[in-house]
């Protein structure tokens, strides 16, 4: 028998309560790794289980095949309505924009602003699951979409991570230093099939990475919290994976594009 959590990609779970348990969603994640040779120290102790060297740094993004299958019934209900792959990237564009100038306006003075941000940006991870799945499933690929995609996504985090500049300890250099590597970050991951590589997601610190650490200060600094100063090493920590995030995907890509004609 077929295990539906292992063959993610082409079967549909019928049962999504293990989504609610903590203890059952790091089951899930142990059998991600099952059959991996044994590796690095931390990696046993955190999972209790052996991982090969490429997923040694665990990133959010490698749940993504569990999360399109829980959304495929509602991508194929937007398919049916005639809303298109660009229509989606386009309103998550909007409204990221819209919560970003809210929070930089009005966030700083009434920090309950700041409770929209974890909730968007697990909404903004699902609005990115849908456009993706319409493009490839119902063939609505497309140049402009590939645009689209890849510079909405570079503007909305430029829009959500830019209020945080106002919030102490953090400064416009910290957050401005994220920005700038994310965008860097993605621009390396667009730039593989340029060289005949596959685009690169994978992390550490990919998008679905910075989505939860941002949600998580954001949901902080709204409930009323003073950062301590030591969440400024959280933003350090946070560029120095996606330098490294950078690195790993230009490798990747270097090392796919090898002994391809040019």
């Amino acid at each position: 028998m077929v295990d539906p959590l292992l063959d993610w990609p082409h079967a549909q779970p019928k049962n999504t309560n293990w989504l609610c348990s903590p203890v059952a969603l790091l089951n899930v994640i142990k059998r991600l790794y099952r059959h991996s040779p044994p590796k690095p120290l931390c990696s046993r102790i955190l999972f209790g289980t052996h991982l090969n060297q490429e997923t040694a740094l665990f990133s959010i993004y490698q749940l993504k095949p569990a999360f399109q299958n829980l959304l495929r019934p509602l991508v194929r209900r937007c398919a049916q309505a005639g809303i298109t792959a660009n229509v989606v990237t386009l309103a998550a564009l909007v409204i990221s924009i819209v919560i970003g100038a809210i929070l930089f306006l009005w966030g700083e003075g009434e920090r309950a602003w700041f409770l929209l941000l974890p909730l968007w940006m697990f909404v903004r991870m699902a609005f990115n699951a849908v456009d993706g799945m319409l493009a490839r499933e119902f063939g609505q690929q497309s140049p402009l979409g590939a645009y689209l995609n890849e510079l909405s996504d570079v503007i909305a985090d430029a829009a959500l991570y830019l209020p945080f500049a106002l919030i102490a300890p953090f400064s416009l250099w910290s957050i401005g230093a994220v920005i700038w590597l994310a965008a860097l970050s993605e621009m390396a991951g667009a730039l593989g099939p340029l060289v005949g590589s596959p685009r690169a997601y994978d992390g550490p610190m990919g998008k679905s990475d910075r989505a939860f650490i941002f949600g998580a200060l954001g949901l902080a600094v709204g409930l009323g919290f003073t950062l301590p100063g030591w969440s400024l090493f959280v933003i350090f920590s946070v560029c120095a994976l996606m330098g490294l995030n950078i690195v790993k995907r230009v490798k990747a890509g270097v090392a796919s594009a090898k002994g391809r004609p040019r």
